[in-house]
């Protein structure tokens, strides 16, 4: 059972399709889609807002998402958001990919799938339209994003759609072997994409 706390009145909802690791914390003002991930580490707080994550998001590990007193964060259907990112205040539109720890500040609105390169830094009230790639610190618009980027990235965040129901069926806590064992599992085809 994930870290789930009720603060000030203000319980999560979180669709049964969705996955939230027991090690990922989730406060307050939070609601949370359909076939939703969050992994180990993830920190949710809707203590002072609110924190809408909508279908098919993927919230990685050692996330932060969080704002400042009266904001709602939005991540629409299917925002990918790497590991480590903090995300503050912030809309992020539908089928974004905000990389590895990346910052992202408040009143920031990232427009539909839109790039936000890893390590970049979104400064406050920056808006990005759709379909651009952004990198730096300050963050720089530096291009548009290609119709094979875009696939890439969608067939990315299917994979952690699938992942709720892989969690839910197949993760156990264990206790680990001492020895490599002669047979082990092979790799599953559903990863094979990457290495086209």
């Amino acid at each position: 059972m994930a870290n789930i706390f009720e603060f000030n009145g203000y319980r999560p909802v979180i669709h049964e399709s969705s996955f939230i690791h027991p090690n990922a914390n989730v406060i307050g003002n939070v609601i949370i889609g359909q076939n939703v991930y969050v992994g180990p580490g993830a920190a949710i707080r809707g203590d002072w807002g609110e924190v809408v994550i909508e279908d098919g998001c993927n919230v990685q590990e050692n996330c932060i998402i969080h704002m400042f007193p009266g904001v709602t964060v939005t991540l629409k259907q299917s925002a990918h958001i790497g590991h480590g990112a903090i995300i503050h205040g912030a809309l992020i539109g539908r089928n974004c990919l905000i990389g590895m720890n990346a910052v992202v500040m408040d009143n920031v609105v990232i427009g539909d799938e839109s790039i936000i390169g890893a390590l970049c830094f979104v400064p406050s009230e920056m808006i990005i339209p759709e379909r651009k790639i952004v990198v730096g610190n300050p963050a720089k618009i530096v291009k548009d994003v290609s119709d094979d980027m875009i696939k890439w990235k969608t067939q990315g965040t299917e994979l952690y759609q699938k992942l709720p129901n892989e969690c839910f069926d197949t993760l156990k806590e264990c206790h680990p072997l001492r020895h490599i064992p002669s047979e082990r599992p092979p790799m599953s085809s559903n990863y094979q994409i990457w290495k086209k």
